[in-house]
């Protein structure tokens, strides 16, 4: 059974600064890539930052040079780092996980339950 345990977020002021965590539990897996997207009300889920197994990130327009994505060494653990916050940030931000069997090329993608980030003065 895999889980996604995220941790961290909560309120931020703009210009400020939020660390978000994502841990994953469960046998029988290697890491495909892990990351965040988040959403707001009535829009469709954006990509915030992912980063693979091999270290090669990838960040959403809106956060980039911002944001900072990185990967524990068990590769278990995804860090995300947000600076220079903006109201532009507030949302709903999900762990996404997407994992692969060993000796198997297909994954399977995994969601977080959620954690509010919300950037306000």
């Amino acid at each position: 059974q895999v889980q996604l345990v995220e941790s961290g977020g909560g309120l931020g002021q703009p210009g400020g600064s939020l660390r978000l965590s994502c841990a994953r539990s469960g046998s029988g897996f290697r890491l495909g890539e892990m990351g965040w997207y988040r959403q707001v009300p009535g829009k469709e889920r954006e990509l915030v930052a992912v980063i693979r197994s091999d270290g090669i990130t990838n960040y959403g327009d809106s956060v980039l040079g911002r944001f900072a994505i990185s990967l524990d060494n068990a590769r278990n653990t995804i860090l995300l780092q947000m600076g220079n916050l903006k109201p532009e940030d507030t949302a709903v931000y999900y762990c996404y996980a997407n994992l692969l069997r060993y000796g198997r090329s297909s994954g399977t993608v995994y969601w977080g339950q959620g954690t509010q980030v919300t950037v306000s003065s």
